[in-house]
């Protein structure tokens, strides 16, 4: 643990990860600039999710209707207008009604923006409505996952908080147990790691690298496209606490390595219970595309150079780790970006700075100059 890099091992792969197609998005702004409106939306859902449509009459009236975990995502395209619904909470003779009301006019004001939520027969819905011609496809693909993401999220939480209970029994499917196994020993590896690379830190004194070895070891754990309700929403409390650029930094480390420690506690039957795979109507994550990686990356450009200038391959290698995990974590990546930072991240565990920083590196600039070959262009050659 002295001068080695952190050991990354890939997650299992999820059954049923939407994949974003690039050509699918260029379709929607070309349409939507020509005004052909709902061959803008359909464009947007393909892009969003191809299986949604699949053996559908697209010359008609469409309806989908998919679940997202434990949420119901209703959509209907006509050619005058587009809606989408998510009825996702009942209200029971248990619920603290007043208290779950007071929070649901409190999350309408923010963070929702176009979609509200709405009280319907003791149901509780989200819902937007809007003429066709507003479907710019930016617009759009933002209202749908904020629908499908919120009403995924506030489920989980509204029933705990309030003793709501689940519109409709979540759609999901267990891990076998061979795949609990692995899961169970990858998370246990980076608990492992944890641990000793925070002693090792503490003999050192690089009491301020504490905050990237907990963020780390968080986003390999969330990361995991297996890792669902109580569990995933309390990895994103605790991630947003440490990325709240506005909060002191030892707060914000004592926040994270107090989480991290209760849940290296937990029961392993416990956090089996959250790791399971589900239906989705949208990724979780926010869309990309080679350009918004490029821009994300040109950002940290400066800080590379700096440690390059340096010499200093200790921070370099940390700070390359946490830039590629918080990129799966902010953005559903087209799986050839995916592929390679896994590649990446596995070559270089437990591998010495300076070698690991080369591989880091060549990754980040095929990344910053959309130089990454795709899978296809590997054949091809």
């Amino acid at each position: 643990m002295e001068s080695v890099i952190p050991k990354y091992v890939r997650p299992i792969a999820e059954i049923d990860d939407p994949k974003n197609l690039m050509e699918y998005w260029e379709e929607a702004l070309e349409a939507f600039d020509k005004k052909e409106y709902k061959k803008t939306i359909i464009a947007v859902i393909n892009y969003i999710n191809p299986n949604l449509l699949q053996n559908k009459n697209l010359d008609n009236d469409i309806k989908i209707v998919q679940m997202q975990g434990s949420a119901e995502i209703i959509v209907e395209i006509t050619n005058i207008k587009f809606s989408v619904k998510a009825p996702f909470l009942r209200i029971t003779e248990k619920t603290n009604k007043v208290a779950l009301l007071r929070k649901v006019a409190e999350i309408n004001f923010n963070p929702l923006r176009l979609e509200q939520i709405h009280l319907r027969n003791n149901e509780l819905w989200f819902e937007y409505e809007m003429p066709i011609e507003l479907t710019h496809p930016n617009k759009l693909y933002d209202l749908l996952r904020n629908v499908a993401v919120f009403a995924d999220d506030y489920d989980d939480l509204f029933i705990s908080n309030y003793k709501a209970e689940f519109y409709k029994p979540p759609a999901y499917t267990q891990l076998s147990e061979s795949e609990k196994e692995q899961a169970w020993k990858q998370i246990s590896d980076i608990f492992e790691d944890y641990e000793n690379f925070s002693l090792s830190f503490k003999k050192k004194r690089l009491d301020d690298f504490v905050w990237d070895l907990v963020v780390i070891s968080l986003l390999k754990i969330s990361n995991m496209p297996y890792v669902h309700g109580k569990l995933r929403t309390d990895l994103y409390k605790h991630l947003s606490i440490l990325f709240d650029t506005g909060l002191d930094i030892s707060y914000k480390i004592d926040k994270g390595v107090n989480y991290i420690k209760r849940l290296m506690q937990t029961p392993k039957e416990d956090l089996l219970k959250n790791l399971y795979h589900t239906t989705y109507f949208i990724s979780l994550k926010k869309r990309s595309s080679p350009q918004i990686i490029s821009d994300r990356l040109r950002d940290d450009k400066e800080t590379v150079l700096d440690y390059i200038r340096d010499e200093n391959y200790f921070n370099l290698v940390f700070y390359l780790q946490f830039t590629f995990l918080k990129l799966m974590y902010d953005y559903n990546l087209e799986e050839h970006y995916k592929q390679a930072i896994y590649q990446a991240l596995e070559e270089v565990s437990y591998m010495d700075y300076e070698k690991g920083s080369i591989v880091l590196l060549n990754l980040y600039y095929e990344m910053l100059n959309d130089s990454l070959i795709t899978e296809d262009e590997e054949n091809n050659e």
